[in-house]
């Protein structure tokens, strides 16, 4: 092989990436934004809804089993996507919207509409900066995103325990904790989905897979950001 031979596949190549990076990037934003319409239409629809909200709060089992549910599908979607077919995952994906959108209908109880509309800007707002950091920075963020981890499972545990002891003081720690492990988790995931998606050589349909987990990667960090913000900047009904 020549030269210019040589040359030329390199060329081909970067093109190639250059036009299937961007594209499956967008696909990331694209499935998050319509994942969280999905979820907060759902919210707001069985919210308004008096026989839903009753259903609900009248069976302890039903609402557990809405939670479990979704960690279960999150497990299941993490951890087996790709040896699903992309239109399956996808679909996991919206039944998990969906189903996040039904225990999340407890916050137009608790806390005005026009709160939570607003914390929803702030959150908007917040985590787009991060989020654009993260895709431009040139500074590795692995090391921060290990550290985030662990206080991720710090604040997991933290929580639990509170549901037991119900502490007030504890509650608002938790919450300025977990607004500043999710702002910098959004930062941290954003950079480790350039990295995986930049590898890609076209829009295959592994590459989209990879894509749609990014979406609900982000999905988590907006809807985890989202719910500590509003504990802290929420007005109660």
């Amino acid at each position: 092989m020549d030269r210019e031979t040589f040359d030329r596949m390199i060329e081909e190549r970067e093109e190639q990436m250059s036009l299937a990076f961007p594209a499956l990037m967008r696909k990331v934003y694209v499935w998050m934004t319509l994942a969280l319409v999905i979820t907060g239409v759902t919210a707001y629809g069985v919210a308004a809804s008096p026989s839903l909200i009753y259903t609900l709060m009248s069976s302890e089992y039903l609402f557990w089993g809405c939670l479990l549910g979704e960690l279960g599908l999150v497990y299941f979607i993490s951890s087996r996507i790709m040896n699903l077919s992309l239109t399956t995952a996808t679909l996991l994906f919206i039944a998990y919207s969906i189903l996040n959108g039904v225990t999340m209908s407890f916050i137009f109880l608790v806390y005005t509409t026009s709160s939570i509309a607003n914390v929803f800007f702030i959150t908007a707002g917040t985590f787009g900066a991060m989020s654009l950091i993260g895709y431009t920075t040139k500074r590795d963020l692995s090391k921060m995103g290990q550290l985030l981890m662990m206080a991720l499972v710090g604040l997991i545990i933290a929580s639990f325990a509170n549901i037991l002891m119900k502490n007030d003081t504890l509650s608002l720690i938790i919450s300025y904790v977990g607004v500043v492990v999710f702002v910098g988790l959004t930062a941290w995931d954003t950079q480790k989905i350039k990295r995986m998606l930049a590898q890609a050589d076209d829009i295959s349909e592994d590459a989209q897979k990879i894509a749609l987990l990014g979406a609900l990667t982000l999905y988590l960090d907006f809807v985890n950001l989202f719910l500590y913000l509003l504990r802290l900047l929420g007005k109660r009904n």
